[in-house]
């Protein structure tokens, strides 16, 4: 369980500099789009949470099959 910890943390960080790279920082504080309804927050949060438990899920994978 120590494993995946440290690598959803590695996950989420890598997927939260990538959104940062692409012009993060200006989406979130400009807002989302008019007329999509969703909040940036949301969406950034639900990204960040996904590359997360991608990195951890793999790290699992891995350490099963070695």
């Amino acid at each position: 369980m120590r494993s995946f910890g440290w690598w959803f943390t590695i996950g989420a960080l890598l997927t939260l500099s990538i959104l940062m790279v692409q012009g993060g920082v200006r989406d979130l504080f400009d807002g989302a789009a008019p007329g999509s309804g969703a909040s940036p927050y949301l969406s950034f949060g639900t990204t960040i949470f996904g590359g997360g438990l991608l990195a951890g899920c793999l790290a699992l994978v891995m350490k099963r099959l070695r």
